[in-house]
């Protein structure tokens, strides 16, 4: 078996490691770790994420086995995104980092304003 290290350039788990830390994943990721959505129900539920990032984001995920992505052959066509067993692991990785976010912006703010302050003198 393979010992890979992210701290060496040439490591694939960097690759990883990008889709972490991009904030389309990992809200994508929590979403569809409660349930199969359609496209447009996504788009509704992550504010900001314009049509084509949504769409590269999920072809993203997609590839790295995190989602699937089912056409159901009708007029329109219907697709729907699920996350996999794979995805599921990463979803309760990474969403306790946006559970920190939540409880922790407040903190966050307020010792940017701390510092640029200090900054400005």
């Amino acid at each position: 078996m393979t010992t890979w290290n992210a701290y060496v350039s040439a490591c694939p788990t960097r690759l990883v490691l990008d889709r972490i830390a991009d904030k389309w994943a990992v809200l994508l990721l929590g979403l569809l770790a409660k349930g199969p959505m359609r496209f447009n129900q996504l788009r509704r539920e992550v504010e900001g994420i314009s049509q084509k990032m949504l769409s590269q984001s999920l072809k993203s995920l997609e590839r790295d086995g995190l989602i699937s992505r089912k056409a159901t052959p009708t007029v329109p066509v219907t697709v729907e995104y699920s996350i996999t067993l794979l995805g599921e692991t990463l979803s309760a990785t990474v969403d306790p980092l946006r559970l920190w976010a939540e409880s922790h912006i407040e903190q966050v703010l307020t010792a940017q304003q701390h510092y640029d302050a200090g900054a400005s003198t």
